[in-house]
């Protein structure tokens, strides 16, 4: 039987009958989405250096381009969010994916900086606006007993196969294809997708959704009334710190491993690799992990880790593999995190009907300050003092980050104190 029909709180009688069927097409459906979305605003990381050379941009350029896509990702989330909890998520989901689907594909028909930046700011308008509803929709998807798990599947499709398997496929289809052709190879999957969400996906009541939360409140709130909560405003300025590390290392790392360690394109295409595989396994182990000894240990664990992982990856000089690993531990970690703020100690947090809310609001700011300005920063101090010193900027918000991860409250489910 399905649960998501009935109109009244979960029973005891109704999880016997969980229907495990659409959990698992939902995650997996929602998984493949945010696959796309990290295909659309990544894959264009290891072309940079090309893309320079055709386009004359500069480093502080290429800061601007993708602080540009995360700043108009934060505003999207910001609103769409509330909009996914007023009128529920299909109405959000599905014309996201096409949208950014078929604007991924006139990234290739950018002449100058001017209009790479629009496309991509329209790009990131739209996956803003997918990622907290999906977010979400992956949780209301789950049994409690796997939330942390489901929502670090699904979020792990995004360093999967942004950052790890784009960057090798990209530097290898750069051999056959111009840079401009590799963009509009991604548009048909993404309205695949969107057809079978719109066929498979649901809208749940907030009755049945308040199970998913420490507060078990399905009752009507004002969006404000998410600041009453204090995990909230800590994870605004922890998604700050972890995005700062992810953008300014993914965005200008190419850079650095090619002009300063003077690394060939298929040895920076193979280190910066390391972002989405060690994204992908952080995201995976980390959150479902939490499940078991509480979101908030994970977190500290996860700052901790990711602080060691930087400090060899500065130190470190032009060895393939050296690089690799270290990047791969610091992104390990910083997926934690990323996945544990915007997901479960979000919308645990709250009532039911400001769960999509909540997460808009901490991916919003988050990529509004750490993914928007982060990288422009990042790139004037590339430009102006060296582009060695990048990774001074993301050990300060780490340290940053610990206090934050200590200052959080316990919201996995059997663990509150």
């Amino acid at each position: 039987m399905n649960t998501y029909v009935a109109s009244h709180p979960v029973t005891a009688p109704a999880k016997s009958r969980w229907d495990v069927s659409y959990e698992w097409k939902a995650v997996a459906l929602l998984c493949l989405g945010f696959g796309l979305v990290g295909i659309d605003r990544f894959m264009i990381l290891p072309l940079f250096p090309v893309i320079a050379k055709d386009l004359n941009l500069n480093y502080q350029q290429l800061g601007q381009v993708t602080g540009v896509l995360a700043i108009a990702w934060g505003v999207a989330a910001l609103f769409m969010g509330n909009l996914s909890d007023r009128f529920g998520h299909r109405k959000v989901i599905i014309p996201a994916i096409i949208v950014f689907s078929l604007l991924a594909g006139f990234s290739g028909l950018a002449t100058g900086v001017m209009s790479l930046m629009f496309i991509r700011a329209l790009i990131g308008f739209a996956e803003g606006a997918y990622t907290p509803s999906s977010i979400v929709a992956t949780l209301d998807a789950s049994k409690p007993s796997r939330q942390g798990m489901n929502i670090g599947i699904q979020q792990a499709a995004l360093p999967l196969f942004g950052l790890g398997i784009a960057p090798i496929l990209v530097t290898q289809l750069l051999k056959v294809v111009e840079w401009h052709w590799i963009f509009a190879m991604v548009s048909i999957p993404g309205l695949l997708i969107a057809y079978l969400l719109y066929r498979m996906l649901r809208d749940t009541p907030a009755t049945v959704a308040a199970a998913h939360t420490t507060t078990h409140d399905a009752s009507p709130h004002k969006w404000s009334d998410v600041f009453q909560y204090r995990n909230i405003p800590l994870n605004m300025i922890g998604m700050l710190c972890w995005l700062t590390n992810l953008v300014v290392l993914s965005a200008l790392l190419p850079s650095y491993l090619i002009d300063y360690l003077h690394l060939s394109l298929e040895q920076m295409g193979l280190v910066l690799s390391a972002i989405g595989f060690g994204g992908t396994m952080g995201t995976l182990l980390m959150p479902a992990l939490s499940d078991r000894i509480g979101r908030k240990p994970v977190m500290i664990l996860s700052v901790t880790g990711a602080a060691v992982g930087l400090y060899f990856l500065m130190h470190t000089g032009a060895e393939p593999w050296r690089l690799f690993t270290w990047l791969f531990v610091t992104l390990f970690f910083i997926f934690s995190m990323i996945c544990l703020t915007v997901g479960p100690l979000s919308a645990e947090s709250v009532p039911a009907k400001l769960m999509s809310t909540a997460s808009g609001i901490v991916v919003g700011t988050g990529e509004i300050f750490g993914g928007g300005i982060a990288p422009v920063i990042a790139g004037y101090v590339a430009q102006h003092f060296g582009i060695q010193y990048i990774m001074h900027l993301a050990a300060v918000a780490l340290v940053i980050g610990l206090l934050v991860a200590l200052s959080l409250k316990e919201t996995a489910p059997g663990k509150q104190r």
